[in-house]
């Protein structure tokens, strides 16, 4: 019902590499949360199963109306709303003991907006974790991401509106893990052979949505194909939390108000 190559489904089997690698951000997160949770781009619900049973309640913001309906009625007693962010539309000030945004922040237009909006709604010593890609490993342009960040920038940014408060980290793959993304990097350069004119970098984003949805898909299958085994067998103990960012695949920040 939602599936692209940018939201990914535990139901496609070429999406078992990323799937992992997302899940396992959820996972660590959860670890972290406590108290009245709010979780901005919660998606298709990956973090629910995780979050719900570490928190006293849930809100989420999408801007997705029908998988928040979708959610909500799977979910009853959790606060499901839909809107644009920024801003944080109907939520009070100092009302979260943690905010979560994982993938999200890459979406942003604003982001400085967007993380005036965290701290105003996080409690005083409340958390937020935040992860995005590290575009020191991006492939191609993703043309659903305003921007992607290096280590430093994302630092930087975090702590003119967290001062002094920014741990960051980030998520390091496996060998296999590794293996997998060279595959990928080479069979991507393939594909981006054929921009001559680099269009990727000179088109709007969204005229590249289809085209980037379409071929990811075919690359991730063709991927599955050539190494099946590999794909498959990727699990969640391929990736770890480490602080040497140059080998991490994603940032994984958490800032404290």
């Amino acid at each position: 019902m939602f599936k692209t190559s940018e939201v990914t489904s535990y139901e496609i089997p070429s999406d078992n590499v990323l799937n992992n690698r997302l899940f396992f951000a959820y996972k660590k997160a959860a670890e972290l949360v406590q108290g009245n949770l709010l979780e901005i781009g919660c998606g298709t619900g990956k973090g629910l199963t995780v979050f719900a049973e570490r928190c006293k309640h849930y809100t989420a913001v999408d801007k997705n109306k029908k998988l928040l309906q979708h959610l909500a009625g799977l979910y009853p007693r959790f606060t499901f709303i839909n809107c644009l962010v920024p801003p944080l539309k109907g939520l009070a000030d100092n009302s979260f003991d943690t905010v979560v945004g994982l993938q999200v922040i890459e979406h942003i237009k604003d982001d400085h907006y967007f993380l005036q909006e965290v701290r105003r709604v996080l409690k005083p010593n409340g958390k937020a974790i935040f992860t995005t890609p590290n575009v020191n490993f991006t492939l191609s342009r993703n043309p659903w991401h305003v921007r992607e960040y290096t280590p430093e920038q994302l630092r930087t940014l975090l702590e003119e509106h967290f001062p002094g408060k920014v741990q960051l980290m980030g998520i390091k793959g496996s060998q296999a893990v590794m293996k997998y993304h060279e595959q990928n990097r080479i069979s991507v350069q393939r594909i981006m052979r054929w921009d001559v004119f680099d269009l990727q970098h000179r088109l709007p984003r969204k005229l590249l949505q289809i085209p980037y949805e379409i071929l990811n898909r075919i690359n991730r299958n063709r991927l599955m194909q050539q190494d099946s085994e590999l794909v498959s067998n990727i699990t969640l103990q391929d990736f770890s939390l480490h602080y040497d960012l140059n080998q991490c695949l994603d940032l994984f920040a958490i800032v404290s108000k």
